[in-house]
Parts: C-alpha cells; structure tokens; sequence
C-alpha cells in the first residue's frame, strides 16, 4: 500500500498561503457582476496599452462564468489564508494544473494575450505546490522497494 506523506515544512505552507493571498488579490474583482465589469474595463485598457489586445465585449454568459470562478476561488483562498493544510497545498496544486491546461488551450488558440501573464503565475504555484508531494511519494516508493522505512531497514517486530 502507498501512503502520502504530506510535505510539513513551515516553508511549503508559507507557499500555500502566499498563494491563497494571489489568489484573493487577483480573483476578487471577479466575484460579483459590478466588480467584474470595472476589471473587465481595466484589463482591456492595459491590453490595449501593451498591444496585447482587448477582452471580448461583456455579455451576460461571460459575466457568470467570471462571477462563478470569481467566487469560488474567493473563497477557497481565504480558506487557504486562515487554515493553510499541506493537503491544501495538493489540491491547489491539481486545479491549477487544470486552469493552466485551460489557459493555455485559450491562448493557443487567440485568446486575450495578457492571459500570459496569469498563466505564468498558475504554473509556477502549482509546480511549487506539487513537487514536494511528487518527491514525497518517490521517496516513498524508493522506500518500499528497498525495504526500508526512511532509508533505514526494517526490523523485525519485537516480541
């Protein structure tokens, strides 16, 4: 049987934290349809100062999808801000996998070019946040083929 054994260092959930706080400073502005629609205004005017293009016209579709994501990454940081877990860390980890697949199948195919400014961001976080836990279960794994527990052999039970 395989167990994970969660990255504990005070360091990695300095990581998930800091990456909480990204998260609430960047996705709050998405949360509500007022919000989004000053954001949506500011993104635009700074892609069209960059030369980076300018967001699609607001539409009522594209506020929800904003405002559902708004809200529930809202949420799941200030989790994250006041109960950073390692597990945190590893589900945070996965969905930012799935956001950059995300972003990254948009901006292959025309999106918003400041999208690469978010998707840098996502990968790094989330190869940050997913490492320790790939390194944790090699470790592991090396562990159980050699026979030993942390490098040292096992004994048998005493009697």
């Amino acid at each position: 049987m395989i167990r994970l054994f969660a990255p504990s260092r005070p360091a990695y959930l300095r990581v998930v934290r800091a990456s909480a706080w990204y998260d609430l400073v960047v996705t709050a502005g998405f949360a509500t349809p007022w919000t989004y629609a000053l954001l949506h205004r500011a993104l635009s005017s700074l892609g069209g100062a960059l030369g980076l293009g300018v967001l699609p016209a607001l539409d009522p579709v594209m506020t929800l999808y904003a405002n559902l994501m708004g809200s529930v990454v809202v949420v799941w940081a200030l989790l994250r801000i006041v109960k950073p877990l390692p597990v945190h860390g590893l589900a945070d980890g996965v969905a930012r996998t799935l956001f950059a697949m995300g972003q990254a199948y948009a901006l292959a195919h025309g999106a918003f070019r400041v999208l690469w400014l978010f998707f840098v961001v996502e990968v790094a976080f989330g190869v940050v946040q997913l490492v320790p836990w790939w390194l944790s279960l090699r470790t592991r794994l090396v562990d159980d083929s050699t026979g030993s527990a942390n490098g040292h052999p096992r004994r048998a039970p005493s009697r």
